[in-house]
């Protein structure tokens, strides 16, 4: 399972398929930044920031199906079309997987 920064086109390896449960999420370090790594129920793999961007609480501790991310501090929902939030927070930084 690799990450790729869109900006410079670098790859990071950062684990194996299996070291993500189905259904849950991981936090990994790629290029010296915390991600979230989320292997849905589906079979998709999505990654974002480790962080919530509204109050820093840890993403892949969060509820997730095929449409959204739900941090688990304060239940804010995270689409993982585009990042955006439906309370209000600012976006999500989302990496191809």
């Amino acid at each position: 399972m690799s990450l790729t920064e869109e900006r410079v086109a670098v790859e990071h390896v950062v684990g194996r398929l299996d070291d993500v449960p189905v259904g849950e999420g991981r936090a990994f370090v790629a290029g010296g930044v915390q991600v979230a790594v989320f292997r849905l129920r589906d079979g998709s793999l999505h990654a974002t920031q480790a962080a919530c961007p509204h109050a820093g609480g840890p993403l892949a501790d969060g509820q997730t199906d095929v449409d959204v991310l739900v941090c688990p501090l304060h239940l804010y929902a995270y689409r993982w079309s585009d990042g955006t939030s439906s309370g209000g927070a600012g976006p999500l930084r989302l990496y191809p997987v």
